[in-house]
């Protein structure tokens, strides 16, 4: 039955995610919101979704049937009290979607600190090109799926692939996401500290895997990143099927022989079953190659040839925002990068380097996340920028945290230079695309990373650029 749904308190992609899917099963959908950065303000734009600016109490209209409450409120927000005075029916994101979707599906969670967003695009498109036709949430935008892409797909097939995150549910549920995802498959790619405002160790990370893995029923399966040992070491709390993928020798599913191949990577795959052989992936860095063999070990135990298998990876277009090329100008390229943890960081910088792409490697970077603000990662962001050319800081975006937990640009930008890297910090978008654009010359890459819309440094650093 059709209802009247309301979004409050969930960032952009989440809000686009879970917009798109509850409309496309008749849903009457709207949300409230301070910010929705491109594209997925364009997004919601072309699925005829309102969002309304800001948050008001009027947003909440006795018509109704259920709010959805996410992470980023609390007590306070005038519309989520609005809510709670006049007890109109409300449910956390994860819950929402269970409760809609997940029940009779079989659930495929793909789950890890790094990696999700591509490997669950990827495990959905093997599975659609392989005559699957399954269903999809995913927290990004995956361009094989409509004509500018979509973050989600409502298939007849039961299988119900889905972007499982660590980040907590709700105000009043500060457990992880993936909990509630009921997964019949669970995929983890690497378990490694993030989210430092809601975790206080890596520990605390390691329980919320370890209680996600025990969900899964001794009939499904578990697929372990053999190349983390966090991730590996989940196989002693599986009640099911475990195997492992990576480029590990004892890796259930393994890759050997990458080869760099223009603007993908080329390897050869070891599996079980016989399944074996020659594949190409159009993405570039061994990062991307682990992705694909849990897509592919997802893919073999649905029930898809290594012919299909193949076929699927070979023409997976990838997900914007990840290593996106946005434009050319005088032969300099600009890349747009969701980049913002230091492993992340580290696997782009070297992907591009494997490639052996341009004069030189440019990197800007805007701390923004809540753990890429803070300086517990400030040694790990010195050693992953190293392997730039040429890196460029932008202010911190919580530029309110304590000094004492707060990054240090000065600090990372001494590091650097230290280490014989070319490093500045620049006060802001409009410095930045100048101080680029007179520099940078032809043959030059630039990859641009943040996980917000970092004030639309990309299209004025092309337009400068030109």
């Amino acid at each position: 039955m059709a209802r009247r749904v309301h979004l409050i308190g969930i960032c952009g992609t989440a809000m686009a995610t879970l917009a798109a899917l509850l409309k496309s099963r008749g849903d009457d959908v709207q949300g409230s919101d301070e910010h929705v950065y491109p594209p997925m303000s364009d997004f919601l734009a072309a699925e005829g979704i309102p969002i309304l600016a800001g948050y008001a109490a009027d947003h909440i209209t006795s018509d109704l049937d259920l709010v959805v409450v996410g992470n980023a409120i609390s007590r306070g927000n005038v519309e989520l009290e609005a809510v709670l005075d006049r007890s109109i029916r409300y449910a956390s994101l994860p819950e929402t979607i269970r409760d809609t979707f997940l029940w009779d599906a079989e659930s495929v969670v793909v789950a890890g600190t790094h990696g999700k967003t591509t490997t669950t695009s990827l495990t959905a498109w093997l599975l659609t090109s392989g005559g699957a036709d399954p269903s999809l949430l995913v927290g990004g935008i995956a361009k094989n799926f409509g004509a500018g892409g979509a973050s989600y797909r409502v298939g007849r097939g039961r299988t119900f692939v889905i972007e499982g995150d660590e980040y907590d549910s709700a105000y009043f549920d500060k457990t992880a996401k993936f909990l509630k995802y009921l997964p019949d498959i669970a995929v983890v790619n690497n378990v490694e500290f993030d989210h430092a405002d809601i975790y206080p160790d890596l520990d605390a990370v390691r329980l919320a895997f370890a209680r996600f893995v025990q969900l899964v029923p001794g009939r499904g399966l578990v697929l372990l990143g053999a190349d983390s040992p966090d991730a590996a070491a989940l196989a002693t709390h599986a009640r099911s099927r475990v195997q492992s993928f990576g480029l590990a020798a004892d890796a259930t599913w393994r890759a050997s022989d990458i080869t760099p191949d223009g603007d993908g990577t080329r390897f050869h795959l070891s599996g079980p079953d016989g399944v074996a052989g020659q594949f190409f992936l159009p993405m570039r860095g061994a990062h991307n190659v682990r992705n694909a063999l849990a897509a592919l070990a997802v893919g073999h135990e649905c029930g898809l040839s290594v012919a299909a298998l193949r076929v699927g990876l070979a023409t997976f277009a990838g997900v914007k925002r990840r290593l996106e090329v946005v434009g050319e100008r005088r032969g300099v390229t600009v890349y747009d990068d969701f980049a913002h943890h230091p492993t992340a960081v580290a696997e782009t910088i070297a992907a591009m380097r494997a490639a052996r792409l341009g004069h030189r490697l440019w990197t800007v970077f805007e701390p923004r996340s809540a753990s890429s603000c803070r300086r517990v990662f400030q040694q790990d962001f010195a050693a992953a920028f190293a392997g730039a050319d040429e890196v460029v800081i932008a202010p911190i975006y919580r530029s309110s945290l304590p000094e004492a937990v707060r990054l240090s640009e000065t600090e990372l930008i001494d590091d650097l230079q230290a280490a014989g890297v070319s490093a500045r910090q620049l006060p802001g978008v409009d410095a930045i695309v100048a101080y680029v654009a007179a520099h940078a010359t032809e043959g030059d890459d630039i990859v641009v990373m943040s996980n917000g819309g970092f004030g639309g440094i990309h299209g004025k650093l092309l337009e400068a650029l030109s």
